[in-house]
């Protein structure tokens, strides 16, 4: 074997570690993203004010970034339409109905539920030819699926439980596995992660805005105290770090390991709820936390295995 097979065969094997470094750093945002979400309510910070203005400094943050590496994209209307429809289901929705619900069902149960997205991102990856077919893989989205779905099930069976914020979360895993999806197939040609992930933001700052027309949905954010701008400028920050994580990991692992961001933001988020913020902790949590850990190891290695050897089935 010539000494640039072996290298190529060494890079492929290793090519791994980047998407497995950036689930694991991407989701421990997320998990963090929750409970400062939470936090923001008690001192005072609507859900819309907490997440616009995030988001916004977020955008600034990464378009300063892509500006210094000159990866600013061209703007014309394909782009501008990804932008758009990304944003919408990827950050705007799909966040305002995570944190407006926090209050109701506890930072705990949301950062459980954001990991439930694995499921209908893989059957849609399989369908549309996106991903292969794989056992392994195919068991690890069902693991994390099922220790989502005993959380759930005991959260709904609670006697204080608020079925229509409930319904509701559980509506956001939707929209990011459509968004997992969106992103992948309508990708634009030649744009790295750093050109894409501000112009998302600035879409998503833009549609959030617009939410504030609506009567009782108010950006006003309150300033006698430094604590809540000190709060929406470290949000900033874990959103512009999420969020260019999340596109160089849909770049390098995929949309099925990308979807596994919310499995990992769970095992870190649900016990700074617990530890940190006084949660009561959720029923069955060590089955369902051992179950979405589980599905993480078998999707990770299942990708591993298929880096090995593309064309075997595992």
């Amino acid at each position: 074997m010539s000494a640039s097979a072996q290298q190529e065969g060494f890079g492929s094997k290793k090519a791994w570690i980047i998407p497995l470094l950036c689930l694991l750093a991407g989701g421990a945002l997320i998990g963090i993203s929750t409970n400062l979400a939470k936090y923001a309510g008690e001192i005072g910070l609507t859900p819309l004010a907490f997440l616009f203005w995030s988001i916004t400094g977020a955008a600034f943050i990464l378009f300063t970034y892509a500006l210094l590496r000159h990866e600013l994209p061209p703007l014309n209307k394909p782009i501008l339409r990804y932008y758009s429809i990304a944003a919408l289901v990827s950050i705007a929705a799909s966040n305002l109905i995570f944190f407006s619900a926090i209050p109701h069902v506890g930072a705990g149960f949301v950062a459980l539920i954001i990991s439930l997205p694995p499921l209908l991102t893989y059957l849609a990856a399989i369908v549309l030819r996106i991903e292969q077919f794989t056992k392994l893989r195919a068991l690890g989205v069902v693991a994390a699926l099922a220790g989502a779905g005993v959380l759930a099930a005991r959260k709904f069976s609670a006697s204080d439980a608020n079925v229509f914020w409930i319904v509701l979360t559980l509506c956001g895993p939707v929209l990011l596995a459509i968004g997992n999806i969106y992103r992948t197939l309508y990708w634009p040609k030649n744009l790295s992660a750093t050109a894409l992930a501000p112009g998302m933001l600035i879409a998503a700052s833009g549609l959030l805005g617009l939410v504030s027309i609506i009567p009782s949905y108010s950006l006003t954010v309150p300033i006698a105290e430094l604590l809540p701008l000190g709060l929406i400028i470290v949000q900033a920050f874990v959103f512009a770090g999420q969020f260019l994580l999340l596109f160089l990991l849909q770049k390098t692992g995929g949309p099925v390991l990308l979807s596994l961001l919310g499995s990992v933001g769970a095992v870190v988020g649900v016990p700074v709820a617990i530890f940190l913020q006084g949660e009561t902790p959720p029923e069955g949590l060590f089955l369902g936390a051992s179950l979405i850990a589980l599905g993480v190891i078998l999707v990770t290695y299942g990708g591993v295995k298929m880096t090995e050897s593309p064309t075997e089935e595992i």
